[in-house]
């Protein structure tokens, strides 16, 4: 059997497990120390035989390396596919890879349009046609990469794009589907109007102070909570609330104590962040103000990815310990409690989404796990999307044009993004049978 060793290593961008072959772009060591933002994978062997590109043998999925991480935590996956009588297929359909090729960073997708956010750049593809439509960037090359993308939509429809600079874009799609960068947040008149009174500024560093409204580092994430109101995190501990309306910050909140990696927004606005410090927390807003509902605390590693099922009474939690904790909403008092552990990846979650019931798995062990939830809370790995070559950075689903769902079952388009700069795009089935099929039927190659 032949082995491979792997570097795992943790830089400023994300926790990656690297093959010793790929040439790493560390960090200028002569800026200042920035915060512990990810946990590093710590594991250095692994296998480098060809592994199924659709495993449905659930009794293989249970990652020792991650119950010796959370060993209190029980393991979900319980179900096999034929106990759900569900017959699954997955089928490769081409690659994106765009130019220059850099780390894919975020993946979203508005109105039948896949934005890919590589390096500086952001990528505009048709998702029917796979065509590229349109590239552009800040013009201002110290922007750095950019970290996130999300949309307002509507007559007055902005996208809002965030970037290694702390700041926040603001981008106006074209008739002829070009983008025009309209704006830039803090706005420079919110700046100057509060530039003049000494309430406005705060500590960020010894010596150094910065108006409140602006961030001061990593911008990382980017979530609406409704078409009036969107909130951005960054690696500088702090979650700000946006108005849409006039573009201005009318709140700024220390969150937690290490870098913020993830954000995501129920239906209702109740507001969940997940960090480098271990912990999620949940915010809910009152009559004037967000505040503090609850902190969850089971992960002994940086929390990187978040995600919510559809009616937001689960929330699933990605981190560097190689398990997706869920959780659910107490009957009581509708806090959120840890349920269980889904494990299976062997190195550390990076993206999560959830889409008709499915939860899409993204890790740096380069494969992505679709996952299915039965009875009574348990759950069943229905396979595995088997081809990267670098770790998995970033999911997204196409719901505009390609997610049907129905008594029958789902047929999903799924676009997954890798450190190698490529973008695999997948068609997933899920059928539902009247009677169990074997399970042969469902394991299809690429």
């Amino acid at each position: 059997m032949k082995f491979r060793s792997f570097l795992s290593t943790c830089s400023a961008t994300i926790c990656t497990a690297t093959d010793d072959t790929t040439t790493v772009n560390h960090p200028n060591k002569s800026q200042q120390p920035t915060p512990n933002r990810f946990f590093s994978d710590t594991s250095s062997i692994i296998s480098d035989t060809t592994s199924p590109s659709f495993d449905t043998s659930y009794n293989s999925l249970h990652s020792n390396l991650s119950l010796q991480t959370l060993p209190s935590i029980p393991s979900l996956q319980k179900l096999s596919p034929e106990s759900l009588h569900l017959t699954v297929s997955h089928r490769y359909l081409t690659s994106l890879t765009p130019s220059p090729t850099a780390h894919i960073n975020f993946l979203a997708v508005n109105n039948n349009l896949l934005y890919s956010a590589s390096g500086n750049l952001i990528h505009v593809f048709d998702t029917t046609s796979f065509t590229l439509l349109d590239t552009f960037s800040v013009h201002d090359p110290a922007s750095g990469t950019v970290k996130s993308i999300t949309f307002r939509n509507g007559p007055k429809g902005n996208i809002f794009t965030s970037h290694q600079d702390s700041k926040i874009r603001v981008w106006k799609l074209t008739e002829n589907k070009r983008h025009k960068q309209t704006g830039t947040l803090p706005t420079l008149e919110d700046r100057l109007l509060r530039s003049f009174f000494k309430e406005n500024y705060v500590n960020v560093r010894r010596h150094r102070r910065r108006l409140w409204i602006e961030h001061h580092d990593a911008v990382s994430g980017l979530a609406m909570i409704n078409n009036q109101l969107m909130c951005s995190v960054s690696w500088d501990k702090c979650l700000k609330i946006w108005k849409t309306s006039n573009l201005r910050c009318v709140e700024s909140i220390k969150a937690h104590d290490d870098a913020i990696n993830a954000v995501v927004v129920a239906n209702d606005g109740t507001i969940y962040t997940g960090s480098a410090d271990h912990r999620i927390k949940v915010w809910g807003k009152t009559e004037s103000k967000h505040v503090l509902i609850a902190t969850l605390e089971k992960h002994k590693s940086a929390v990187n990815a978040l995600a919510l099922n559809d009616d937001g009474s689960v929330l699933f939690s990605g981190a560097c310990d190689r398990s997706i904790l869920v959780w659910e909403k107490e009957d009581s008092a509708g806090y959120m409690a840890v349920t269980g552990a889904l494990r299976g990846h062997s190195k550390a979650i990076l993206c999560l989404i959830n889409v008709c019931d499915l939860l899409f798995s993204g890790s740096a062990d380069r494969t992505v796990r679709i996952w299915q939830r039965g009875a009574v809370g348990k759950f069943c790995c229905l396979g595995v999307l088997d081809g990267h070559k670098q770790p998995v950075r970033s999911l997204v689903a196409d719901p505009d044009s390609e997610v049907v769902e129905s008594k029958c079952g789902s047929r999903i388009k799924v676009f997954s993004g890798s450190f190698q700069g490529e973008i695999k795009v997948w068609k997933v089935e899920v059928l539902k049978m009247d009677t169990p099929i074997s399970t042969s039927l469902r394991k299809i190659k690429l």
